[in-house]
């Protein structure tokens, strides 16, 4: 058998409850729908961080972004690059093993842009950074390419930050030249493009990651395609054939744009008839943010009946839908409750592809494969899965329990943190089968289970890995 094609298509803040086929009601996806019918639906599935750049970290590198500098927050536009040099990905295993190569869309890992003064070191420099200390005419001394992808083409991070130009490969399209006209809500001030369009990114996105797929059809080589569309994030500008499409506002437009997205992979596929021989992974980043911008919710729970959102230690900031299709190795209607994590991205394609995983590589990732061939687990796939908020709150699940060494979400909903009272708890501990939404914390009844979750946390923080091989 050939080496199958792995196509990986990641939303940006799509929450569990987004997709039909996991009960959303108001938002129609029937591309989702369709590869939860062609193949297996994940019902604990967890991203690897609550926010968007640990998680794309962990997603590429099979490793937990907090091993990384990055130990808190996300990176901005003009942030350097994150992943390290030496570090293998995804993409440089799957090359090496004989894979073109290629992403396209939301990058939000960093880039080598030129600074026409002094790098600052405070983030928050970095964030607010207008576009006037940067020389755009100059290729990038760092990009995707230099990360292992033969071809990139995407936004230097979300849809919300400057500068608003595509990238492709080691150049911008076009210069960011004048200033963003109109800002769209919450979108930072900076530098555009002329002509930029919000409402088209996407449109372009799905465009050339389609233009990949039908050059790589014609070749002798599989391909690795990691496509990452801007929406559902904020500041939700669908194009105007979507505005409409669901019943949940703008930001339901845009998870009904995201489905768009995957039925113009899923039609490309088809009609270039590799269907059969490609595995489809599709999933998002981390949780949705409860409402939109304006405080709606339009009666429908982005996050379903978990607790908390984007950002948070709560199952609402991680819990992920992860659908997967692979003709003839996944089982049409599947459905699989293992616990499973999006840093298993890179073990799973070395699995799927028959490579090795570079020595020092994918530190903390376990390969799916077996459940996606309904294999029958003799043990779970992972000893326990660690979870992170954007203030740098850990968790970690092991079976039936979840620790959070912290009180509060540690991310966007209140309360965001607390103090620990005297004689009171320090931590949350919940039982995650008799009380799936953490609502009765158990810290203080179950002394002995927090004690080994600690241990058993601080033991992987120090060895630098979770997994042995």
């Amino acid at each position: 058998m050939p080496q199958p094609n792995i196509i990986y298509i990641m939303a940006d803040d799509m929450g569990f409850g987004d997709p039909g086929c996991y009960g959303a009601e108001k938002i129609p996806t029937p591309n989702m729908d369709r590869l939860a019918r062609e193949g297996m639906r994940f019902t604990d599935a967890h991203s690897a961080s609550a926010v968007c750049t640990p998680s794309r970290y962990a997603a590429l590198t099979g490793r937990y972004c907090w091993r990384s500098r990055l130990q808190s927050g996300v990176m901005w536009g003009y942030s350097p690059p994150l992943i390290e040099d030496e570090r293998p990905t995804v993409a440089k295993m799957l090359g090496d093993a004989g894979y073109a190569t290629a992403a396209v869309g939301k990058w939000h890992l960093g880039l080598g842009w030129h600074w026409t003064c002094d790098l600052p070191d405070d983030p928050v420099a970095q964030r607010t950074e207008f576009g006037n200390n940067i020389d755009h005419t100059r290729p990038l001394s760092h990009s995707p390419n230099d990360d292992g992808f033969d071809y990139f083409f995407g936004i230097p991070a979300s849809l919300d930050m400057q500068p608003f130009c595509f990238v492709e490969n080691h150049e911008t399209v076009g210069t960011p030249s004048v200033e963003k006209d109109p800002y769209a809500p919450q979108q930072r001030k900076g530098l555009m493009v002329p002509g930029w369009e919000d409402d088209q990114v996407d449109i372009m996105h799905a465009q050339r990651a389609c233009e990949f797929i039908e050059r790589s059809a014609g070749s002798d080589e599989p391909f690795f395609l990691y496509l990452t569309p801007s929406v559902p994030h904020r500041p939700c500008m669908p194009p105007e054939f979507i505005v409409g499409a669901s019943e949940a506002g703008l930001r339901g437009d845009c998870v009904a744009l995201y489905d768009w997205v995957v039925g113009r992979v899923l039609d490309t596929l088809d009609e270039q008839g590799i269907a059969d021989n490609t595995l489809v992974l599709v999933t998002s980043d981390n949780g949705a943010r409860a409402t939109d911008f304006y405080g709606n919710d339009w009666g429908h729970k982005s996050c379903g009946d978990w607790r908390g959102q984007k950002a948070d230690i709560w199952e609402g900031g991680h819990r992920e839908p992860l659908l997967a299709r692979w003709p003839g190795h996944v089982a049409p209607g599947a459905v699989c409750d293992e616990t499973v994590c999006l840093i298993d991205l890179m073990a799973t394609c070395a699995d799927v592809a028959g490579c090795e995983i570079p020595e020092g590589g994918a530190p903390d990732s376990v390969s799916i494969r077996p459940c996606l061939e309904g294999a029958e687990l003799r043990e779970p796939l992972h000893e326990a899965t660690v979870h992170h908020s954007v203030s740098g709150m850990f968790a970690i699940r092991q079976g039936e329990w979840k620790a959070a060494f912290g009180l509060g979400s540690g991310g966007f909903s209140d309360p965001k943190h607390l103090d620990p009272e005297p004689g009171g708890p320090e931590g949350q501990l919940y039982h995650m089968i008799d009380d799936p939404q953490e609502t009765t914390n158990l810290w203080e009844q179950e002394p002995t289970v927090v004690e080994r979750l600690s241990k058993l946390l601080n033991t992987w923080r120090d060895e630098g890995r979770s997994v042995e091989r």
